[in-house]
């Protein structure tokens, strides 16, 4: 179940988990199939996401992920800081792609 930012929802997507207003107040329930109107109105709300159904797909395989990491950690190598930084962003990544699975 992605959470995808409300500029990324496309019409006939489904709705995995409830939307609330900033007041705590259901908007749209589980299982709503999103339409044009709906996603202009969640725009107009300023909601910032919502949990649709589907797997997460993402738009870089894992190991092209981890290559972009090693590359933008280049000069932090043998700082123990920079190190610790980059090895839990490999983790994460690790851990998103096999949840993905």
């Amino acid at each position: 179940m992605p959470k995808i930012s409300v500029e990324g929802l496309k019409p006939g997507m489904v709705i995995s988990k409830p939307v609330f207003n900033e007041n705590g107040v259901v908007i749209l329930k589980e299982n709503t199939e999103l339409t044009e109107n709906i996603i202009n109105r969640l725009k107009k709300m300023e909601i910032e996401y919502v949990f649709v159904k589907g797997e997460r797909k993402f738009s870089k395989t894992k190991e092209e992920m981890i290559l972009e990491v090693e590359k933008r950690f280049e000069r932090g190598q043998n700082k123990p800081l920079m190190e610790n930084i980059k090895r839990i962003i490999k983790e994460h990544i690790e851990e998103l792609y096999a949840r993905n699975r």
